[in-house]
């Protein structure tokens, strides 16, 4: 395990700006390279160390391969509002040649950028001197071929594509499609369909905006293509539903195929039941077979084939349903976290208050909390189980959950497509842990 503090981070903890605070963590498709935003509108890429022969028991690291600014901080003069430079959401592009691609966007605009390496250069130009002083004419006798020599290696980043001006709301998702030409990205009550080539126009595809905006009761909270169908996708909204649409039935996807929704225990009912049960996050399987919600207090997995009932809940805070009430009053019960699925989808992950996370093995059922902090990130040192008790007496390892730091809160996870390496953001550190090696 090793831990990544965003650059520029500085050790007096009162003075650290907030311009550090992870807000995205995103593997590409091989696993090989990690991307990170942050509210500063930075984008910083690790990539995987090969393992080195005289240090095999490290199964390689991951360093820091590239820094940009993605965003810069903007102001909507007609509307008199700031746009943050935050970045919500990066998501890689299938890799088609040397090059790398990703979109990253804030809350009005997605961008389209290249990250390149050159480790060449031209050299002997006929028409100016080595230092770019342009020669004179008459003093070229001969012709030059230029040749490439070897130089330093940089890696670039390019803005190669700009969409802006599509969303009146905030964006909250964006996602590649399969086809890989085109991604969706959704706002608070509307979904666009964009072509990667095409940055003046895209297709509104889901509208939910009420004539009379009195009326509202939802909002779209996240939305995702399916990995193998590139005509369906999902979004969620704030009322704990999930709709599922196909293009193909029709342009404009207002009326969905299928509507995924857990009737109500009345037992339950109380007056957090509608925040609580707002979904932050939807992700399909790798398989393309199921898709997991998260809400304020669990996981779902949902067979797209079932829609009144998810086949699996996961409990991820349950000793926090008696703490709704001041986690209301200090507005942590509008934390969206997220999830994520291991490359098997044997196994999903999601994170929790504290700098805890959990992981559930979704085939013996098994259940762990882990910890994200200095202590347990010490290189090759093993993470012990966390316990949280929950009434009662507690016992000499577990944490009361009076005691939980709701300031640190692990909202942002990722998990490598192929192995068991994972990253989790806590606040403005990145952890990336993998399997113990025997």
């Amino acid at each position: 395990t090793h831990t990544h503090s965003h650059p520029h981070t500085h050790t007096l903890t009162h003075t650290r700006s907030h311009t550090d605070i992870i807000s995205t963590v995103e593997f590409n498709y091989s696993g090989e390279l990690l991307a990170t935003g942050d509210k500063g509108g930075r984008v910083v890429i690790f990539q995987h160390e090969q393992e080195s022969k005289n240090r095999p028991h490290l199964r390689g690291e991951y360093n820091v391969y590239s820094t940009f600014q993605s965003h810069e901080p903007e102001f909507d003069y007609l509307k008199s509002l700031e746009i943050e430079e935050k970045i919500n959401k990066i998501r890689w592009l299938p890799q088609q040649n040397a090059a790398h691609f990703l979109l990253s966007t804030n809350d009005k605009t997605i961008k389209l950028w290249k990250i390149s390496e050159r480790d060449k250069r031209a050299e002997g130009y006929n028409l100016k001197d080595e230092d770019g002083r342009l020669r004179d004419p008459f003093r070229i006798t001969s012709l030059r071929v230029p040749v490439l020599m070897p130089m330093d290696l940089m890696v670039e980043a390019s803005p190669r594509r700009i969409f802006a001006n599509a969303h009146t709301y905030h964006i909250n998702s964006i996602s590649v499609n399969s086809d890989h030409e085109t991604y969706l990205s959704a706002d608070d009550l509307r979904i666009n369909l964009w072509h990667l080539e095409i940055t003046d126009r895209s297709f509104n595809i889901v509208d939910i905006k009420p004539a009379n905006m009195e009326e509202l009761t939802e909002v779209i909270t996240a939305a995702e293509c399916h990995p193998h169908q590139c005509n369906v996708f999902v979004y969620s909204s704030s009322k704990g539903t999930i709709r599922l649409c196909d293009m193909r039935a029709a342009a404009l996807c207002d009326r969905h195929s299928k509507f995924f929704e857990e009737p109500e225990d009345p037992s339950s009912r109380s007056f957090f039941s509608e925040i609580i049960s707002s979904i932050s996050d939807v992700k399909f399987s790798h398989s393309g077979r199921y898709m997991m919600t998260r809400d304020y207090l669990s996981v779902k997995v949902w067979d797209l084939n079932m829609e009144n009932r998810p086949v699996e809940t996961y409990q991820v805070h349950e000793y926090l349903r008696s703490k709704l009430c001041s986690l209301y009053e200090n507005d942590c019960i509008f934390d969206k976290f997220e999830c994520c699925w291991n490359g098997g989808d044997s196994a999903i992950m999601t994170g929790s208050y504290n700098n805890f996370f959990r992981m559930f093995d979704r085939n013996t059922r098994r259940d762990i909390t882990l910890e994200a902090s200095r202590e347990s990130s010490k290189p090759r040192a093993t993470l012990k189980p966390r316990k949280v008790s929950t009434g009662g007496k507690r016992k000499k390892d577990e944490i009361s959950v009076d005691s939980l730091d709701f300031n640190k809160k692990i909202l942002h996870t990722a998990w490598h497509p192929k192995d068991n390496v994972i990253a989790v953001a806590a606040t403005n550190n990145l952890y990336i842990f993998q399997d113990k090696i025997n």
